[in-house]
């Protein structure tokens, strides 16, 4: 009972000294910049995150835009390439997972990470070529010899909602063999969905763990669903900065509505 009582004690009291040094590092990131200064309210209501969510996002800040007369703009793609103008101007931050949005929110330091809200859940499906030439039906198919595999990696350096997706499939019912096994047959660990495609669509793949968003955007690709013993789920998130346009609020009410539910669940987004 001594040792019991003696480790809780030393877990609790370790807690508060863990959060307080990860609150510490906010601001301590390659993309923060502490001289722009964050000013977002400009008459545009302005969205910011990785690419994925962003087509479906599109979608239905058109239809706001047309309702409401607002202007909404959705910027995606690599952080390098938004991070300074998300810094000045971002009204909502999305991320394409918890992860993600956490490691956001280290650089991000306008925003509030007690105000992110999941709002939208998608699955793990497997793309492949269009056609499905070697007639991939469920996970066990990528376990062959010769499937050659391409998955989403953050390799420390990027923040991807694909980090680790994989794994936790492979890992789903407790057989080391089948992460050893998918593992020998990948071929690619690429930073980023983009560059996951681009190896899959340059024929360097056959198979590709990833989100519902991406066989069902691309022509050269088609979508292979996994069993339900397989499939895991991550979510898309935001978060509104305090200084964000009035609006703002108007738009994420508005993203979860059942009308903004249909035009999301057109590329796999559910609730």
């Amino acid at each position: 009972m001594r040792l019991t009582t003696l480790f809780t004690t030393t877990i609790l009291a370790a807690a508060p000294a863990f959060a307080d040094t990860a609150a510490d590092r906010r601001g301590d990131t390659a993309f923060n910049d502490p001289s722009i200064e964050h000013a977002p309210q400009d008459g545009v209501v302005k969205l910011y995150g990785a690419g994925g969510p962003h087509t479906a996002f599109r979608k239905v800040a058109a239809v706001f835009e047309e309702q409401t007369g607002t202007s909404v703009e959705v910027i995606a793609g690599p952080e390098s390439k938004w991070t300074a103008d998300a810094q000045a101007d971002a009204d909502i931050l999305w991320g394409t997972s918890e992860q993600s949005m956490t490691a956001f929110l280290l650089t991000y330091t306008a925003f509030d990470p007690a105000k992110v809200e999941p709002i939208y859940l998608r699955p793990t499906v497997i793309a492949v070529k269009a056609g499905n030439p070697l007639n991939i039906d469920d996970f066990d198919d990528l376990l062959a010899d010769g499937v050659r595999v391409v998955v989403t990696e953050g390799a420390g350096v990027y923040n991807t909602s694909g980090t680790g997706t994989w794994e936790d499939v492979a890992g789903r019912l407790g057989s080391l063999d089948d992460i050893s096994d998918l593992r020998r047959n990948i071929v690619a660990y690429a930073l980023g969905s983009g560059a996951s495609y681009g190896v899959i669509s340059n024929g360097d793949a056959d198979a590709w763990i990833t989100w519902p968003n991406w066989p069902i955007t691309k022509d050269d690709l088609d979508m292979v669903e996994l069993s339900a013993d397989r499939v895991i789920y991550r979510d898309v998130n935001v978060v509104l900065s305090p200084d964000a346009d009035p609006e703002a609020q108007a738009f994420l009410d508005f993203l979860i509505t059942d009308e903004a539910q249909e035009l999301m669940a057109t590329e796999g987004w559910q609730r």
